[in-house]
Order: structure tokens, then sequence, then C-alpha cells
């Protein structure tokens, strides 16, 4: 366990940018966790994890930020228990390692496993909540901790109720998967296939699903490690949520797509990602709302390679990334009517103009 007093932010986050924390303690392992009750007293406390989804306030945090980062996995028959500060794709790897499936598609996502539970992350066909079996949580409030199971997160489309304002007192320390020896889920993303095909990889095994995801993640500038510097790329991926819309908006949407894929395709790959036809791709929506790729505002861009992804090219304050998002929200309102809801989580205090 690492405690810093008045702990710059910025470091920990991908964006690189936000103020300074009270307090800031840094889990490394699942024993550092039966201290948790001395840092959660009546004290505010922000759940960073790799800092890869969330944008820090300027003005900084109150209280104490939480960072979990390192931990161990274990292997069980078919049951995979990792700690919440694993790094999610160092997970995905050791499945692969091991020969088992239910992960493979989510290979790349930055961040750590209590993150992917929280925001039930998916990716390509699969999510969290496919496999996940059960996760041990420390109750802030009774300072216990306890076993949750699926019935009770409640999990859909990247929700989870732990993101619920009555459930942030829980803070998950461990995460069981029950995977599987053979294929549970058929890769039919037609972007991965395309990347499959041109590097030769069998998408029948692990490794060759992991490459072709890895590629089409490359693709869309979405590759990420907290270990690796890259200032280059200070952006928390993709910004906001894909929506649901109606049948005649989605009609609209997908005419924006730049690829040339056809309607019925684009609306089945829609369908992996989100789970439904009607639930559109939010790149499309930006488009459609008439943001481009590469577009600036000072030191804030939306990406070349991906126009969802809102991206701190040089020292942009976190307020700057702020406006840019509130205004694409307002835009995508006004011009599609269509409410963009942020993946991304803000943290801290923020002005509204």
């Amino acid at each position: 366990m690492n405690i810093t007093e008045h702990a710059k932010l910025a470091p920990y986050t991908s964006f690189e940018c936000g103020g300074e924390t009270e307090q800031l303690v840094i889990i490394e392992n699942y024993a550092d966790t039966q201290n948790l009750a001395a840092f959660t007293t009546n004290q505010q406390i922000w759940m960073l994890g790799y800092g890869c989804n969330v944008l820090v306030s300027d003005q900084g945090l109150p209280g104490t930020s939480l960072l979990f980062r390192g931990g161990e996995i274990t292997l069980d028959g078919n049951m995979l228990i990792a700690d919440a500060g694993v790094w999610w794709d160092d997970l995905v790897v050791y499945t692969i390692d091991h020969q088992l499936f239910g992960l493979e598609l989510m290979s790349g996502i930055p961040g750590g496993v209590a993150a992917a539970v929280v925001g039930n992350i998916a990716a390509y066909g699969q999510a969290v909540a496919d496999t996940l079996s059960w996760i041990d949580v420390f109750d802030t409030e009774t300072k216990t901790t306890q076993r949750l199971v699926p019935e009770q997160l409640e999990f859909g489309y990247r929700y989870s109720n732990l993101q619920a304002d009555e459930n942030r007192r829980y803070i998950v320390l461990r995460a069981a998967f029950t995977l599987s020896p053979a294929p549970t889920h058929e890769l039919t993303y037609q972007t991965a296939l395309d990347v499959a095909e041109r590097g030769s990889h069998d998408i029948s095994t692990l490794e060759g699903r992991r490459q072709s995801i890895l590629g089409a993640r490359e693709l869309a500038g979405s590759l990420w490690d907290y270990r690796e510097s890259n200032h280059a790329n200070k952006t928390a991926g993709s910004f906001f949520r894909n929506p649901q819309v109606t049948a005649e908006q989605a009609e609209k949407i997908i005419q924006f797509d730049e690829t040339g894929k056809s309607a019925e395709l684009i609306k089945k790959m829609n369908t992996v990602h989100g789970g439904d036809s009607l639930r559109v791709s939010a790149a499309h929506v930006l488009l459609a709302a008439g943001f481009t790729r590469g577009q600036t505002w000072g030191d804030v861009r939306l990406h070349p390679q991906h126009v969802l992804k809102i991206e701190n090219t040089g020292n942009a304050s976190a307020q700057a990334i702020y406006d840019v998002a509130q205004e694409i929200i307002r835009t995508t309102q006004e011009k599609l009517g269509i409410t963009l809801v942020p993946e991304v989580r803000f943290l801290g205090e923020f002005t509204n103009h």
C-alpha cells in the first residue's frame, strides 16, 4: 500500500489532467484491502482504478482517492479469480495462456478488473456479465465484506447497479469468472473478421481471436496501456455510450458510416456491440450532427481515427475537455433529438456554461 498526501492526480489518468487529491491511497494487492476501513471514514471516497475512464476536475478531489493497481490471478478448475487491481488485459492473456474461452473478445480493453465489473464492459459480442460468477465487495458504511452474485447486480448495456448512487458505498475487491475450454461466443463483428482475413488469423483459436480483436482496436486507435509512456494518445477511449434510438433515427444515422458497409451489415454490427440494431454507434451520431474526425478546440481534439474519442493533444484542462463534451451533447440533442450519455465519469466539480 502506498499513501501520499496532497498528490497530483494528472499522472494517474489517461487524460493527464486534473487537480490534486487530499490523500492518495494505492492498493497493490488483496491483502491491502484489509486496511480499507481506516481509509473509508466519513470523508469523501473516490475510485480511480487506472484512471482511464475518468475526467478529474481541475479543482481536484477532496477526501481520499483510491487506486487499485496490482493483484493476483488464481485458477480453480474453470473458475478464474482476479483481484480488483489486476489489469484487465493481463487477465485476458492469462485465460488465453490457460486455453479458456469467455473473455478473449474483450482483449485490449484498458482498465482494471473492478472497473470492468462496475461498467459491465463489453466488446465484439462478449460482456463481463456473460461469465461473472461472483464478486467480493467492501461496504464502506458497515465496514464489512460481502459476496454478491450477478442477479444482484442488475446487469445491462454498459451497466451494473454498482453505478447507482445508493450502491457507491461498495468497493469491488475481487471477481470470479467461470470460463470454458470450448468457444462460448462466435466472432461475427465484420471489422474483426476483415482483420482476421488479412492477417490469416484462425478465429477458431484463442490466439487468433485475440490478434483479430487487437488489430481491429488498433485500426480504431483504441489501444492504451498505463505501463507504456504514450503522451501522444491522452484519451479515455470512447467518450459516449451508443444510444438507443427509434427505427427512423437509426436509418438516418447509419447513412453516415464512412466504411462503405451496407445498412444491414451496420445493423448487425450495432447488434453485436450493443445488443440491439437500434442501439446505434455514437461515432455515427457525432458525424450525423456535423462533427468531424480531427476537429479541434485548442488542445482538445476528436481523434483522427475514431471521432468518438476526445483527446488532450497538449495541455488541455479538464474543464476544456468537459466543455467539448457538453457541446457535443447539446448539439446532438438539438440537431438530432438524440441524447448522448458519457461513458467517461466526471469526478469533482465542473462549470456549466
